[in-house]
């Protein structure tokens, strides 16, 4: 599986991800800073990426079907420090190693994960 991390989320994401097995790489990896929403799901797409946020416009199901793209995580943590971060993307990793994300929308908050 293939993850591409949103510019919002901590550089240390990325690291965690790949030393778990995974082919792993940021919005900042490739100076997509900045870009449009559209545009980094192009890219995403074009990638085969499943995309991980905080950014809740990707939650938008009508604006972006989850059936068309490969598949995104939006993190919603109660508190958006770097370490509660971090603990909540170590949490997902054993979920992602067994769901097939293709077509979803996973929604990952501090005490629940929802797939839809």
């Amino acid at each position: 599986m293939k993850f591409k991390f949103d510019e919002n989320l901590p550089l240390l994401s990325v690291a965690i991800f790949r030393e778990n097995g995974f082919d792993a790489c940021s919005v900042r990896d490739q100076e997509l800073n900045g870009c449009t929403d559209d545009r980094l799901l192009a890219v995403c797409t074009a990638e085969e990426r499943i995309l991980i946020t905080l950014d809740l416009d990707f939650s938008d199901i009508r604006k972006y079907e989850p059936d068309a793209l490969n598949g995104i995580i939006i993190i919603r943590p109660d508190k958006q420090d770097k370490n509660t971060i971090i603990n909540i993307l170590k949490r997902i990793i054993p979920v992602v190693q067994t769901e097939a994300l293709k077509g979803k929308l996973m929604i990952v908050e501090s005490d629940k994960i929802r797939i839809r």
